[in-house]
């Protein structure tokens, strides 16, 4: 059947024409790679070719690098997510441990300051530590771990690191109720340690404020003076910082001063407290002397020997 014109005959058709076109193509092939790899003369073509094939390699990878990274990506976030929580953690229990730490420094303050003061007293005196806070605005009273079991006794005085801070009011087995200088029931014979005066210091149920009522309007009192326990009463061993003035005024009908003072204990803070105890008085009557009465009779003296016989 006759080949239409505008067709090609096939590379590896069969016949004599088709085998000799075939064994030049293969000569040829043999020629070139025999020159080129002689003397390299088909490097540049070689070069031309891998850059026009390269954009392709590059664009048939491009799915598959695409893929790794979104998974390294997603692999990253969920190691730096992770780190962060766990850093996040640490970070939390090393903050709550220096707090501890600064809580604990700031106690052993107070107990080394409660201690220094202990000695200094040369009274006999018990620390105590606050467990309870009467919640009543009205009433400012606290409960120590200190009782009856521990010699603690209605009356005994309470004090801090810097100052009066009440005194015993009700004792039970183990623990005990202390009435703050501040409560409204509570009264303080005091002096000013500038000139003397003696006056009573008066709760207001403010936790900031002493009150002086009827102060003589002659009294030498000025804004900044200590006032220190005057001994009186019998509750308060004199010499015990109470507070100092930050005002004063008249009354209402003038004829006297009120004064307003600050505690120098630290009411509202702290947790450890000092209840002084009582002493007995080492100076008293001295032993009565033994009774007196006739000497001791001798020994019966033997009767005298004869020397007659």
């Amino acid at each position: 059947m006759a080949i239409a014109s505008n067709d090609h005959a096939p590379l590896f058709a069969t016949g004599a024409t088709s085998t000799l076109r075939l064994i030049g193509y293969l000569v040829l092939a043999i020629a070139l790679m025999v020159a080129d790899h002689r003397n390299g003369y088909l490097a540049g073509l070689r070069w031309l070719a891998a850059m026009a094939v390269e954009p392709i390699y590059r664009a048939a990878a491009l799915p598959a690098q695409w893929a790794r990274a979104a998974r390294l990506a997603l692999a990253d976030r969920e190691r730096l997510t992770a780190e962060n929580a766990e850093l996040g953690r640490q970070l939390l229990l090393a903050q709550a441990r220096l707090n501890r730490l600064a809580a604990l420094r700031e106690q052993n303050e107070r107990l080394k300051e409660l201690l220094e003061a202990q000695r200094s007293l040369g009274l006999g005196a018990q620390v105590a530590r606050i467990i309870d806070v009467d919640t009543d605005p009205y009433r400012h009273r606290v409960v120590v771990d200190a009782g009856a079991r521990q010699s603690v006794a209605i009356g005994e005085a309470v004090l801090d690191a810097h100052g009066v801070m009440g005194q015993v009011t009700e004792v039970l087995p183990n623990t005990a109720t202390v009435m703050l200088i501040t409560d409204p029931a509570h009264a303080l014979p005091v002096t000013v340690e500038r000139t003397g005066l003696r006056t009573i210091a008066r709760g207001t149920g403010a936790l900031d404020t002493l009150e002086l009522p009827n102060v003589p309007i002659s009294a030498d009192l000025k804004v900044g003076d200590r006032l220190l326990t005057s001994g009186l009463g019998g509750h308060f061993p004199a010499g015990f910082p109470v507070g100092a003035i930050r005002a004063i005024r008249s009354d209402a009908s003038g004829m006297f001063a009120v004064a307003l003072a600050t505690p120098s204990a630290a009411l509202d803070r702290g947790d450890e407290v000092l209840i002084l105890h009582e002493l007995a008085d080492p100076v008293g009557p001295p032993p009565p002397a033994p009774a007196l009465g006739p000497p001791t009779p001798a020994a019966d003296a033997a009767p005298p020997r004869s020397d007659r016989p």
